[in-house]
């Protein structure tokens, strides 16, 4: 599957969740599914919690997340000093 295919998978509608990026026609955010993932849930795991979920979504929220990040200018809050 492509990027603009993954892509689609995610929306985003000021009336779900206040505008968060969810995966398409759920209430599970971009957020929800990569902090999942952070805190040791397998994939596997959270397939079977959420019917109806696929692998592509979840794919799609690491796109959606790196895409995002790729656009974002960073600007340390404290310099470092060797």
């Amino acid at each position: 599957m492509n990027d603009q295919a993954l892509l689609a998978r995610i929306t985003l509608d000021p009336k779900v969740l206040t505008g968060k990026p969810v995966v398409k026609g759920t209430r599970l955010s971009v957020e929800f599914i990569l902090s999942q993932l952070a805190h040791g849930a397998t994939t596997a795991e959270i397939l079977d919690e959420y019917e109806g979920l696929t692998i592509e979504d979840i794919q799609a929220c690491f796109l959606f997340a790196g895409e995002s990040l790729s656009r974002t200018e960073f600007m340390p809050l404290v310099l470092e000093t060797a």
